[in-house]
């Protein structure tokens, strides 16, 4: 029964790391996208995926893909997920931003 249990409250630990970790891949992307989308309505010149990097690094995710898309900017990070019980994937996350309207 012990056995039963412990390895239950395992199983429990692993699935709240992984929703964890989703949440912070989906931050980590809107923030991105959103540092990227900034960029690219500044008109300064600056490449908007480079400061959609920068944002995602800061955000300990890594930019798997950007794209400008018109004036939106559309990107997807990864977050390393939890190692545990054979989970040995990385979570990923996807965003887009740009100017209302």
């Amino acid at each position: 029964m012990a056995g039963l249990l412990m390895l239950v409250g395992a199983a429990a630990g692993v699935v709240g790391a992984i929703v964890a970790a989703h949440r912070a891949a989906q931050s980590a992307a809107d923030l991105t996208a959103l540092a990227g989308a900034a960029t690219l309505a500044d008109h300064a010149g600056r490449d908007p995926c480079a400061a959609a990097g920068e944002v995602a690094v800061a955000n300990g995710a890594t930019l798997a893909s950007c794209t400008v898309e018109g004036s939106d900017v559309v990107v997807e990070v990864t977050v390393g997920g939890p190692r545990w019980l054979g989970q040995d994937q990385d979570l990923s996350a996807q965003a887009r931003a740009g100017p209302v309207g």
